[in-house]
């Protein structure tokens, strides 16, 4: 499984590979060697996942990885529908419970509450436990619009005060959720969620990032090409000291 390129932009390293396939497992391969050097070094390790089928071949790998003490790693997720029936099977929740969080033996499992009475209150919540648990690892993607979990360009700040926040989604963002094939029509998509911001999921240690597909290579391009700036969130990945962009050949697509 060896690169088809490897290359630094900033301080993001970039690796590509022949297919998804190959970039999942190679990820995948890759945390998990990470996993299990930070849990040589501490009890506990807190990992933050991201619900798309972007991660699908990730995710399916990182579940058979041989040698990894699940029962010391804590599990969040990044982001969460707002206002969809509690269990339906387009939840971020529900996404990750199906492809790792029932599949492996967690020590404890977050979830964000999408129908909490009171979302401020349940965004505290969520970010309290993140600073009791503050987060070693993020495993996410890039979406069309080069959001980072579900801080779109409108909605993205590099300096959030706030480490969780209720944001209304754009119709990018929603669109891209119908070409993921979760929704059948942008009408049936929620039209706000709650996510972590960009200070949230930057504090971690170390980020893994799978990006496969043709219809990234457009925010692919924009993420390594482009000025860091909220006007496209991904570029801010190219700031942080110990972040790992993966792609496969098609999403690499746009890059010289």
């Amino acid at each position: 499984m060896n690169e088809v390129r490897k290359y630094k932009v900033d301080q993001l390293q970039v690796k590509t590979y022949a297919t998804r396939l190959e970039m999942g497992k190679h990820a995948a391969h890759e945390a998990a060697k990470k996993i299990k050097e930070l849990l040589s070094t501490q009890d506990m390790v807190n990992i933050i996942f991201a619900a798309a089928p972007s991660q699908n071949e990730f995710l399916s790998s990182l579940c058979m990885q041989e040698g990894i003490d699940w029962r010391r790693i804590n599990a969040f997720h990044m982001d969460e529908y707002m206002g969809l029936a509690p269990n339906a099977p387009a939840l971020f929740g529900q996404f990750l419970k199906e492809r790792i969080f029932d599949k492996v033996p967690f020590n404890q499992v977050h979830y964000i509450n999408g129908n909490a009475d009171d979302p401020a209150l349940e965004c505290k919540r969520y970010e309290e436990l993140l600073k009791k648990f503050p987060a070693d690892i993020v495993c996410m993607g890039i979406g069309e619009n080069t959001h980072i979990a579900f801080n779109d360009p409108h909605v993205a700040d590099f300096n959030d005060p706030q480490w969780l926040k209720e944001v209304v989604l754009d119709d990018m963002s929603r669109q891209q959720q119908v070409h993921d094939g979760c929704f059948k029509h942008i009408d049936e998509v929620p039209v706000s969620a709650i996510t972590l911001t960009v200070p949230a999921l930057f504090q971690a240690k170390y980020i893994f990032c799978m990006v496969p597909g043709l219809h990234k290579a457009p925010a692919v391009y924009h993420s390594l090409q482009e000025p860091v700036s909220e006007q496209y969130p991904s570029t801010i990945l190219r700031k942080h000291p110990n972040a790992t962009l993966y792609l496969d050949i098609d999403s690499a697509s746009g890059l010289h």
